[in-house]
């Protein structure tokens, strides 16, 4: 009976613990002015459990080191909160991570357990829904407005309605979300409410870091002059390395200090920029991207294939054909392909025909269409539902991007493929098809996509 006894306060300490260890989201390891985690005063070593509440001061600052070795970082007159932050190593699909920023300025460093789940992951502001691809970077926010800059990897932000709610988990995705990524100096996205679709605007007063500016101790990343250069080295999220430099600042305010009598380091005066909502500078706002990819259909003339007027009319070069359609991208078009992330393209435009043994080729429809793109890897997928003659035929194909943006698949598969990405952060997509893999029926066709 005693044995059972123990086996029983066991088991029962040991789920305890895993409870208590469950709602464990971070540790501070920094604390300067006025700060407060759950309506308390917070110390070093403090523990910030999910559902908690950050708040800073005027004077305040927090580091919180989470407990998959990433970083929040809240700076003055802001507040914050925790509202889940469950990470599974063994199974990331299980991982939960959802970040609040209720007011002010607020930095997020993606830990690995982010990394690894970023699909399940999100960072709420009062208006916007913030994802990541593996990502550092700094957001404001007041109750109307929100700007977001990227240090390192990227974000796609999207305002908060409609589909995407403020309890959902992971990033809204869709014709009206906006991604940026790091690289590109001066650039923010910024989303007011009663907008449809964030802003990409090139003002560099209004980044976040101008708001609140930050400790001379918080990471720094780096990155090249060039704007478009995705490819600068990121962050140093070392968690060692940076646990290591913010052990050498000891905090303004910690117990320690005040039991041993030290003095109270001193921070050079911090100007405080007001967010501005009314009168701000009129946003620099692009224009819409011009197309820089053109297909169409080629003919024979005496032998010689006559290009269509689409690319013929255009400055192009490096035509590509698969069957009787051809595809060419305008000389000099810029492209700029992100090294990580993934996203869903929609379906701008497209042409099909199918042609039976023995049979008059006739002209269909392209219903509906899927491509995704992983930067990662540098590859696509997709996939095309075609109706015409009474039949509904689903067409399926998937391939590699080279670093010129070509797409590529196997010719010698059910469906070939060869396209072409473009923009400076790949705002466009198109390829030409042909497909073989109905007895009897070929199909041939060429789409376009947007972001």
């Amino acid at each position: 009976m005693l044995r059972n006894h123990l086996i029983a306060a066991s088991l029962l300490m040991t789920a305890t613990t895993s409870l208590a260890w469950a709602g464990e989201a971070g540790r501070v390891i920094l604390t300067n002015g006025q700060v407060q985690i759950a309506g308390k005063a917070a110390v070093r070593d403090a523990v910030v459990n999910e559902g908690d509440e950050l708040s800073t001061g005027g004077d305040g600052y927090v580091y919180v080191k989470t407990i998959d070795d990433g970083f929040l970082i809240l700076r003055p007159n802001s507040k914050a909160r925790v509202t889940s932050y469950t990470i599974d190593k063994a199974n990331p699909s299980n991982t939960k991570v959802k970040l609040e920023l209720l007011n002010g300025v607020a930095r997020a460093i993606s830990g690995q357990g982010v990394k690894n789940a970023r699909q399940n992951f999100r960072f709420n502001t009062p208006v916007a829904a913030i994802g990541v691809r593996g990502t550092d970077f700094t957001v404001y926010t007041d109750n109307l407005t929100s700007r977001v800059s990227v240090m390192s990897g990227g974000v796609v932000m999207s305002a908060l309605g409609g589909n995407c709610t403020a309890d959902g988990l992971g990033p809204c995705e869709g014709p009206a979300s906006r991604e940026l990524f790091a690289g590109q100096a001066g650039m923010l996205l910024q989303l007011q409410r009663g907008q449809n679709a964030p802003q990409l605007l090139n003002n560099p007063s209004l980044v976040p870091d101008q708001t609140e500016k930050p400790r001379a101790d918080e990471p720094v990343g780096k990155v090249s002059g060039a704007a478009t250069n995705l490819s600068a080295p990121a962050v140093n999220l070392d968690p060692q390395r940076l646990q290591a430099s913010l052990d050498a600042v000891r905090p303004a305010v910690d117990d320690k200090d005040k039991d041993e009598g030290k003095p109270t380091p001193t921070n050079p005066p911090i100007t405080t920029i007001p967010p501005v909502v009314e009168n701000v500078p009129p946003p620099v706002v692009f224009p819409p991207k011009q197309q820089e990819v053109f297909w169409g259909r080629w003919s024979n003339v005496a032998g010689a294939a006559v290009m269509p007027d689409s690319i013929a009319e255009k400055n192009t070069d490096n035509p590509i054909f698969v069957d009787r359609y051809a595809i060419a991208r305008m000389k000099g078009a810029t492209l700029v392909m992100p090294r990580e992330g993934t996203v869903a393209f929609t379906l701008a435009g497209s042409e099909v025909h199918i042609q039976k043994t023995d049979s008059v080729e006739i002209q269909g429809a392209i219903d509906s269409g899927k491509l995704d793109i992983n930067f990662a890897n540098r590859s696509f997928n997709t996939s095309l539902a075609i109706s015409g003659g009474g039949a509904q035929y689903n067409v399926n194909g998937r391939g590699v991007i080279d670093l010129k943006g070509t797409m590529l698949n196997d010719m010698g598969t059910a469906t070939s493929i060869r396209g072409y990405l473009s923009g400076s952060n790949v705002e466009e997509a198109a390829y030409v098809f042909k497909n073989s893999s109905y007895p009897g029926t070929t199909i041939t066709g060429a789409t376009s996509w947007k972001r």
